[in-house]
């Protein structure tokens, strides 16, 4: 059958493409290291150390989940190519069969895509969880009210991929929306996707707090950090930062506003400010905001090494026209486009709902 035919070559055409992810991956290495991790697991000792044993378990699930999917692409591949065979020793006409080898075939192309895309996470940090935080630009209530619409879209965005949120730190708008708002993502490499978040969206609209109905244009900037649990090489000297507190002012549990418990740690030669005031206690905050602190200064250091010259903290310089990396457009017509890479589409619902993938992926292939 001439599609077999057609198929076969274009399978052929995947196998270069294949090999080199394959590779990237280090699918055998990965077998390896989950032999030696789960002998290391059978030690009586290995739960001592909980967090140490979970990290370790996390580890591995990782491990094997590549491996899995690593195995399962070759098997389509070599399913295909048996309806090929099939095809070509039946020298038949059969309609079923060339639909299943389709579907099998659709399904192979998107799982080597992921693959592919997942090469593209080799950044240091790509795998650690992310720290995002969103800050209401030009614009006034309307910008607070985009703050917390994009609050909504990577809060449903975690849920699509089954991640995580926890709230650490959010001010609210004096009418509506959101001031700012800092949250942590918990999920396998999701650094490395959100790190594409970073910059100023823009969003137009006829704005619902506009009493004539005009069209307005407000900004809002995401920050985005990776989770540093442990930085030891980051020095903060006690005189190099102030520690403020205050009570809480968002909306939390029965003990919000009670207590002094929010903390804001700013630091002085380099004017980052931290907040963090979601945690149980003062105590439980001001080490979380001290986390953040150290990321973010690692971060710095990372950019100071590769480009010496650039003033890095001109990154964020203001929050409105020129500076942003994404467009929102909902009227007078519909399109998200990508600034960077050019991604776009019209479905605005659905990015709002949180299908971010495409812009996120496009990123990865344009910095690679």
């Amino acid at each position: 059958m001439l599609e077999f035919e057609q198929m076969k070559s274009e399978l052929t055409s995947y196998d270069d493409t294949m090999k080199e992810v394959l590779t990237s991956l280090d699918i055998e290495g990965k077998k390896n290291k989950i032999q030696e991790m789960e002998r290391e697991m059978e030690a009586p000792d290995f739960w001592n150390d909980a967090e140490k044993a979970t990290a370790k378990t996390t580890e591995l699930k990782s491990l094997k989940d590549d491996v899995a999917v690593a195995d399962s692409l070759q098997q389509k591949y070599e399913d295909i190519e048996t309806f090929i065979e099939m095809d070509a020793e039946e020298d038949g006409d059969d309609e079923a069969m060339l639909e299943e080898a389709k579907e099998e075939f659709e399904e192979f192309k998107k799982d080597l895509e992921n693959l592919r895309l997942k090469t593209l996470l080799s950044g240091k940090y790509d795998h650690n969880n992310a720290i995002v935080t969103l800050h209401a630009g030009a614009g006034g209530t309307e910008a607070m009210d985009w703050t917390q619409m994009l609050f909504r879209m990577y809060s449903k965005w975690a849920d699509k991929h089954g991640f995580g949120l926890e709230l650490l730190d959010e001010v609210e708008g004096d009418e509506a929306g959101l001031q700012s708002v800092t949250f942590q993502i918990n999920g396998e490499n999701a650094y490395g996707y959100l790190k594409s978040e970073k910059g100023v969206h823009r969003l137009v609209r006829i704005s619902p707090f506009n009493a004539n109905g005009k069209r307005q244009t407000s900004f809002s900037n995401a920050d985005v950090m990776p989770e540093l649990k442990d930085a030891p090489d980051i020095e903060i000297k006690d005189e190099d930062i102030r520690v403020d507190t205050y009570r809480s002012s968002g909306a939390g549990g029965q003990h919000i506003n009670k207590t002094s418990s929010a903390i804001r740690i700013t630091h002085f030669p380099t004017g980052i400010v931290v907040t963090c005031q979601n945690e149980r206690s003062q105590h439980m905050n001001k080490d979380k905001a001290m986390e953040m602190l150290r990321a973010k200064l690692e971060l710095l250091r990372e950019q100071e090494q590769e480009q010496r010259d650039a003033d890095i903290r001109g990154d964020v310089s203001s929050i409105s026209w020129g500076n942003q990396i994404r467009s929102y457009v909902f009227q007078p017509y519909t399109m998200v486009k990508d600034l960077r890479t050019g991604e776009e589409t019209s479905n605005v619902d659905g990015v709002m709902d949180g299908d971010l993938d495409p812009f996120m992926n496009s990123y990865l292939k344009w910095v690679s």
